[in-house]
């Protein structure tokens, strides 16, 4: 069986890679072919998590043992096969590569492809630049801390609101909450 994988980046809006492995191998084989597609440095610390829908971190998948308490499941890249966690098209990972920054690359599994095997992983696509491997922290955490916005004349439309517009008697015509206690749906 076969897994195909669909990498983006927040970081750079045209890098796309799409890397295709057996289900068989392990998560050590699959970092080996991200870092080989991006031309990152091999050595640094690197982690996979298994996200829900909503990109929020399941459990995480690391390149060395950590020290951890016997209660928490704890997987290891060299020891966890891909085809053991991941069952479903669709699921939703997050390869960390820089630790220091927390950046990393989004990954989807977009297809399963039974009755086929790879020897090796296979990059079948390959567009844009990848995001630099490290940045200098310094001006990443300025970044971060001190973004800068435009908050000119024209912020959010600022020139053109009116008092006007505002309803004197505090907003009336707004409905209120339903008494049912059930939230308004907004969809």
């Amino acid at each position: 069986m076969i897994f195909r994988f669909l990498l983006l980046s927040d970081e750079v809006d045209d890098f796309k890679r799409e890397i295709k492995i057996d289900a068989d191998a392990t998560f050590a084989d699959l970092h080996k072919a991200i870092i080989t597609s991006v031309g990152y440095k091999e050595g640094e610390i690197t982690s996979f998590f298994i996200c829900n829908d909503n990109w929020e971190k399941e459990f995480e998948i690391t390149a060395m043992e950590m020290d951890t308490s016997s209660d928490i499941d704890s997987y290891v890249m060299d020891e966890t096969v891909l085809g053991d966690l991941l069952e479903d098209e669709r699921q939703k990972l997050l390869y960390v590569f820089d630790f220091m920054t927390e950046r990393g690359l989004f990954m989807e599994l977009r297809e399963i492809i039974p009755g086929q095997n790879l020897e090796e992983a296979v990059c079948s696509i390959s567009k844009g630049i990848p995001p630099a491997q490290f940045v200098d922290f310094n001006d990443f955490e300025t970044k971060t801390k001190n973004p800068t916005y435009d908050t000119g004349e024209n912020f959010y439309g600022d020139e053109d609101f009116s008092i006007d517009e505002l309803d004197a008697e505090g907003f009336d015509g707004l409905d209120a909450p339903s008494s049912s206690g059930e939230a308004d749906d907004f969809r």
